[in-house]
């Protein structure tokens, strides 16, 4: 799948950053040193296909899925690793995704559909971890980002807890906050940048924004509007968020919310971020540097970074090998026997 800008070019670079990461995981020992691209080339080779397909489906329908299957690769890794284990529905609402921090979750029925299709081809040998993966990879290239190789061969967890989910990165958490959240999950601060890049598409709701409009503290005390808004943005950002109207959505990336780009960086260094945890990335040294040097001297480098990134958390805790986890029949439910 190429990318509509200059895609076989990114492909390559991404691939070369992908494969150069592949290559440090087994150097120093990671866990998920198993995963490798082309994983199911024997045991399923239409498996990387079927998903591709499942999501083009879904996206032709309603290509605001894209953004949420990319939220929902990072809602499962940041969990305890990358086991799909956000997937899992419990009766008594007390599983993963049942966490406030999973409001708004989507995408789902995306791999279900993908899952569906799996099992009929090759019956319990794709899991439902390497699905959202793959379907993330896709996701990215659809929206005009780089098209990337993703190693695969993880395997399903055994647990869905709610709690589990407390560690999160929040929309309003601080610079440091997030530095520690990331670092918690191996994750740097080049990370950090790259993946709140993945902003650069999607929506999100008044509800995560309402806080930096209304009722942000201020220093001298008493909360009213985050100071460091610009004037202008911050009279359209209450015109589009009322008081009382929250669940109307806005893109994260303003003026380019549906194609992959750098735009997002631009909007955050100029103080244009829609929500807090975006606007913090120039308040540390670090992040701010990175985010002026994906706009400047590293400009080039920025889809074969951010495609390395989508690996690198995509590796997160991965659980390989046939002695652990599962490959579970259904995504929502753990397997019975």
């Amino acid at each position: 799948m190429a990318s509509s800008r200059g895609g076989m070019v990114s492909r390559a670079g991404a691939a070369a950053a992908a494969a150069a990461f592949l290559l440090l995981l087994v150097g120093v020992g990671v866990g998920s040193a198993q995963l490798q691209v082309g994983f199911y080339s024997d045991s399923c080779p239409d498996a990387e296909d079927t998903v591709t397909a499942a999501v083009q489906d879904a996206a032709a329908n309603d290509p605001t899925i894209l953004p949420a299957l990319l939220r929902l690769q990072f809602h499962d890794c940041f969990v305890k690793g990358c086991d799909a284990s956000v997937l899992i529905r419990s009766a008594s609402n007390d599983a993963e995704v049942d966490n406030a921090k999973n409001q708004g979750l989507r995408g789902q029925d995306v791999v279900d559909a993908a899952k569906a299709q799996l099992e009929d081809q090759c019956p319990s040998v794709v899991s439902c971890a390497d699905i959202i993966a793959l379907a993330a990879r896709d996701a990215v290239a659809m929206t005009g980002g780089p098209s990337f190789d993703v190693p695969t061969g993880r395997r399903d967890g055994l647990t869905s807890n709610l709690r589990d989910a407390d560690v999160l990165p929040d929309a309003a958490d601080s610079i440091s906050v997030l530095r520690s959240r990331f670092a918690a999950s191996g994750l740097d601060d080049r990370d950090l940048v790259l993946l709140t890049a993945a902003h650069t598409v999607g929506t999100t709701a008044c509800f995560f924004v309402k806080d930096r409009l209304y009722s942000y503290p201020l220093p001298g005390g008493g909360r009213g509007a985050d100071p460091s808004i610009p004037a202008p943005f911050l009279a359209e950002l209450k015109a589009r968020c009322p008081p009382g109207n929250f669940n109307t959505r806005l893109p994260l990336d303003r003026g380019s919310g549906t194609d992959f780009d750098d735009s997002i960086l631009r909007n955050i260094r100029s103080g244009f971020a829609v929500i807090a945890s975006d606007a913090a990335l120039p308040n540390s040294n670090a992040t701010r540097a990175l985010v002026d040097a994906y706009l400047g001297t590293s400009a080039r480098s920025f889809e074969r970074d951010f495609a390395a990134a989508m690996v690198k958390m995509g590796s997160i805790g991965a659980i390989t090998g046939d002695d652990a986890g599962e490959v579970r029949d259904v995504c929502s439910a753990f397997n019975t026997n």
